[in-house]
């Protein structure tokens, strides 16, 4: 297609066709989609915990453990990012899911040192006791959003890299050892177990490398860090299971409007 045709159909000249700049788009839509949710994942962080219930456990001097069911409030956009990457693993193949990946790594790091620029230069805040206050005394909301959002992101990005990798290599395991077949395993083979990585690897950092989470002085830590585990998981794990039915959905409606079918790669 020469330029004077691109013209004529509103196309670029780097889209060689209609169809072409139709794919791109889609896989502009799920990657935008990824990093979206990996911001609002970073920024919200532990900023606020969700309860979801609670069971009591009777403790040896009598009183009672409430063990609270709580997930942090980044974890609500998290699900969202595998569903993202099994499309794209699905239709682009796994060398882009991977870049997607690591765009999301950059992101992270971008994050960070915005964070940390935005704090380091001068405001109107007065230094008490190495605090910086506001007029009325308090710490800026920014800097409360700040903290919090360092431990996020640093937990975030060791589990990050380990579970979306993870991800991205088990979706394609399952695809190549059922020969394309069994979409249902693909999808939930590769997000259960990434997802147990990565709510393991989330827990223990944000406890060990920066202690927000709100743990009761009465119980043992080890316990409460289960709980957390459990509870993390088991959410992601429900949402993991229900997000089968529109990957099922999307698959079949992807292949009709990119018009190529992912098990046979030469279809046009």
């Amino acid at each position: 297609m020469g330029m004077g045709d691109s013209s004529k159909t509103g196309l670029h000249p780097i889209e060689a066709s209609a169809l072409q700049a139709r794919r791109e788009r889609v896989y502009l839509l799920l990657a935008g989609m990824f990093l979206g949710s990996m911001t609002m994942l970073n920024i919200l962080g532990v900023s606020r915990f969700i309860r979801l219930g609670a069971i009591n456990v009777p403790l040896a001097d009598g009183g009672n453990w409430e063990i609270a069911l709580a997930v942090a409030i980044g974890v609500l956009p998290y699900p969202i990012t595998f569903l993202c990457t099994d499309f794209i693993s699905e239709f682009y193949g796994r060398a882009r899911a991977n870049w997607v990946v690591l765009v999301g790594l950059l992101l992270n790091i971008w994050i960070v040192f915005i964070l940390w620029l935005g704090g380091e230069l001068p405001g109107f805040e007065t230094i008490v006791d190495g605090k910086r206050l506001n007029a009325d005394g308090q710490v800026p909301a920014f800097y409360q959003i700040r903290a919090l959002a360092f431990g996020a992101v640093g937990a975030s990005m060791a589990a990050y890299m380990a579970a979306q990798f993870c991800d991205v290599y088990l979706f394609h395991f399952w695809k190549k050892l059922t020969r394309g077949k069994h979409l249902w395993l693909r999808n939930n083979g590769s997000t259960l177990i990434s997802q147990l990585v990565d709510t393991v690897a989330v827990i223990l950092i944000t406890h060990f490398a920066t202690h927000t989470l709100p743990l009761n002085d009465k119980v043992p830590v080890w316990l409460q860090l289960v709980a957390f585990i459990l509870a993390g998981y088991v959410f992601k794990m429900v949402i993991a299971l229900l997000d089968t039915i529109p990957f099922y959905i999307g698959v079949a409606i992807l292949k009709r409007y990119l018009q190529f079918d992912p098990t046979h790669p030469d279809s046009h």
